[in-house]
């Protein structure tokens, strides 16, 4: 899952449900400047759709979502 994409921040959420992990997921992308990378780990199949369909609402671009191995899944964000 896009191995040569450099990642500039990372967020745990493991443990948090919606709507806590968009919007921690939203303030931590406020921190970067545009075009760079945050990686989001969640470990709720709610979470793993739901934030990336509203990070993209809000304007960014989500590069990948896959699996991390157990119940965690890896979102791969591009401030816009």
């Amino acid at each position: 899952m896009c191995e040569s994409v450099q990642v500039d921040g990372e967020l745990n959420l493991r443990g948090e449900v919606c709507p806590y992990t968009f919007v921690k997921s939203k303030l931590a992308l406020e921190d970067l400047e545009p075009g760079k990378v945050l990686r989001v780990i969640v470990d709720n199949p709610e979470s793993a759709e739901n934030v990336p369909a509203s990070l993209v609402s809000e304007g960014n671009e989500v590069l990948a979502v896959g699996p991390l191995g157990g119940e965690a899944w890896s979102i791969l964000v591009k401030k816009r």
